[in-house]
């Protein structure tokens, strides 16, 4: 990547020591965007977005329990970056996400950072940094009573320590983080790098600036068209998301295209919006039109793409190959029923924060919230077996059409699969024995 072109998609992803080093962070963020000519994303101007509802809705979260539902956040910050200027200058995103599960979340919207950065200190360090902290209330200025004392006494006497920065909270809150930190590092393998904060300001920058001026190399001998097929809820998106990630891969969702251009309210978007409303199928010609249009962009063309949700029959595949988009790489996901239905009719949503449970793998916390989920009916288990039956129907012709794709076990931990993923595209397709 070059530092002078744009887009930079490039957050260093500083999670919050729970406000013990915000500050140290958010200077080199600033100082980051300010280099790059990117937009700095926080969750301060986040909630302070003008015009948006779930800027509102978030806001209202935050403070009344001075927390917002993670995939109220995740929304949230899928709006921010589709404005133009993020989408044209690029962005850092500082202090997201907090824990795992705002990663994965992120992830599976299609989110992908081209570099993370932690930056690390010692917990002496950052309680000293804490504890030191004082406000002029008059002004809002932040001094530290050992790093930035300042020098008039009249300021020094007006002084106050802010709430929430005792030894006690400060260690509270970094164990907490600590928590999180070693469950998020993993989800950002190959583009994640540390830096140690506990040294100058000015040296943690320039290794911060380095570090997001480099390339990261592909290990793949071509360029991937990568295509995934498999059942609903057999974990299409996440793998997707992930080879987007680690290879710099354009992630093409079939279905997420047909809703951009809905909501973009483009030329093929009032064609599909009457589909979308009667809740009938889009026909193959404008989807194929929408999918031709995004993969004979530049991007898709140099960096190569990860697709998902299309062809789902043998029609549909000719179609796509008959237009010259033909995948180098294809999967079939194989997950069994009864673990497709496990984990999609387990799913529910609280009407109240959003939040998104599965009463196996992430049950809700109390009583109080189990009693008011509310279920999809998409997730209902007749409409899953409906559509089972149809995927059943078209995939022995589709694996027949696609001779050369590689059958992966996709009821396993999801990077698990991503491994067998991974290494059938590094390494040369296996030759068939006649």
């Amino acid at each position: 990547m070059d530092a002078t072109s744009a887009p930079h998609y490039i957050p260093p992803e500083m999670p919050e020591y729970g406000e013990a080093n915000h500050i140290f962070e958010m200077m080199q963020a600033m100082w980051l965007c300010k280099h790059l000519n990117s937009n700095l994303l926080t969750m301060e101007n986040l909630l302070a977005k003008e015009f948006s509802q779930l800027a509102a809705e978030a806001t209202r979260h935050y403070q009344k329990s001075k927390i917002v539902p993670s995939r109220l956040l995740v929304r949230l910050i899928q709006e921010r970056l589709n404005d133009e200027e993020c989408i044209r200058r690029g962005w850092i995103l500082d202090g997201i996400p907090e824990t795992r599960e705002q990663a994965l979340m992120i992830q599976s919207l299609g989110i992908i950072p081209r570099h993370v950065i932690v930056l690390s200190a010692p917990d002496t360090v950052l309680i000293e940094r804490n504890v030191g902290k004082r406000i002029d209330p008059q002004t809002g200025e932040i001094y530290h009573t050992t790093f930035d004392w300042p020098p008039e006494s009249e300021i020094q006497n007006r002084l106050i320590a802010p709430e929430g920065i005792s030894e006690l909270e400060t260690a509270r809150k970094l164990l907490e983080y600590h928590r999180n930190i070693v469950r998020i590092m993993p989800s950002y393998p190959k583009i994640l790098k540390v830096i140690s904060s506990d040294q100058p300001c000015v040296d943690v920058f320039y290794q911060v600036l380095t570090y997001v001026q480099t390339n990261h190399r592909s290990n793949a001998p071509f360029t991937p068209r990568v295509l995934l097929c498999g059942p609903v809820g057999s974990g299409k998106s996440l793998q997707a998301a992930l080879l987007a990630q680690k290879y710099g891969l354009v992630n093409v969702c079939c279905g997420q295209l047909l809703k951009e251009a809905v909501a973009d309210k483009s030329r093929f978007g009032e064609l599909i919006r009457p589909f979308f409303e009667k809740k009938m199928a889009v026909p193959d010609n404008i989807i194929l039109k929408v999918l031709t249009k995004r993969l004979n962009q530049q991007d898709c063309i140099q960096r190569g793409w990860v697709m998902h949700g299309y062809p789902r029959d043998l029609d549909q595949a000719h179609l796509l190959e008959s237009l010259g988009h033909k995948p180098n790489r294809v999967f079939l996901l194989n997950v069994p029923l009864d673990s497709i239905i496990e984990r999609l009719t387990l799913r529910r949503t609280d009407p109240v924060t959003g939040e998104r449970y599965h009463l196996m793998y992430k049950p809700p916390p109390t009583i109080e919230i189990q009693a008011r989920l509310l279920q999809n009916p998409k997730d209902a288990e007749e409409q899953i077996k409906l559509k089972m039956d149809l995927f059943y129907q078209n995939s022995a012709e589709l694996e027949g059409f696609y001779t050369r794709a590689i059958t992966i076990n996709g009821d396993q931990d999801p990077y698990t699969v991503f491994e067998y993923i991974e290494s059938g595209i590094i390494n040369p397709l296996p030759k068939k024995v006649p």
